[in-house]
């Protein structure tokens, strides 16, 4: 046992050291919102989006999760901020990560049971190919949206570091749990409860 718990680590720590490499010639201040270059319009929208709270664009609990457009395994184009009204799930991960292969049978379960909507954000420029990510989803037989950020400008959003990494986002687009590493499916549902 002690060997598979040795091997699974050490294996997680390679897929962070490549995750690492491949995103570290990324400026840091891509990972920063700019709130200062946003527009009138888009103050008035994210206002609007927050049922006229002040809340600030931001990755931390309480702020508001910052908006994306990626398209789906699928083709389609998904913007986080047309679930607003719904319980999001925002999760990145990739199919060479440990962590992520054992969270993903609990998001799949979570998914069916629970009002809760899931994007899987797939850090595909790490990726060997987009084969490897069909086969992922065959394999765990997924059924929420798979996200492709190809060029790993969400990611650098999102200054994700260590993944698997999610956010649970209220209804109103607030950020409500962040975490960092894998969850089961009791700490899904227990953060889920706590949302409105």
């Amino acid at each position: 046992m002690k060997k598979i718990i040795i091997t699974v680590v050490l294996l997680a720590m390679f897929g962070y050291a490549v995750f690492d490499l491949v995103v570290q010639d990324k400026k840091s201040d891509h990972a920063t919102i700019n709130t200062n270059e946003k527009t009138e319009k888009e103050n008035d929208e994210t206002n609007s989006q927050t049922n006229s709270i002040d809340v600030e664009i931001g990755l931390e609990e309480g702020d508001l999760a910052p908006d994306f457009q990626l398209e789906t395994l699928a083709g389609e184009t998904v913007k986080l901020s047309e679930f607003q009204g719904q319980r999001v799930m925002l999760n990145f991960w990739a199919t060479w990560c440990p962590p992520c292969r054992a969270e993903m049978p609990d998001m799949e379960k979570f998914h069916q049971e629970k009002d809760i909507t899931i994007l899987a954000v797939n850090l595909t420029k790490t990726e060997a190919t987009i084969k490897d990510i069909n086969n992922f989803v065959d394999e765990f037989g997924l059924s929420f949206p798979i996200l492709l950020d190809q060029k790993i400008e969400v990611a650098n959003t999102y200054q994700i570091r260590p993944i698997p990494t999610s956010y649970m986002i209220d209804s109103n687009g607030i950020i409500q749990y962040k975490a960092l590493g894998a969850l089961n499916y009791e700490m899904m549902v227990s953060e889920f409860e706590k949302m409105e």
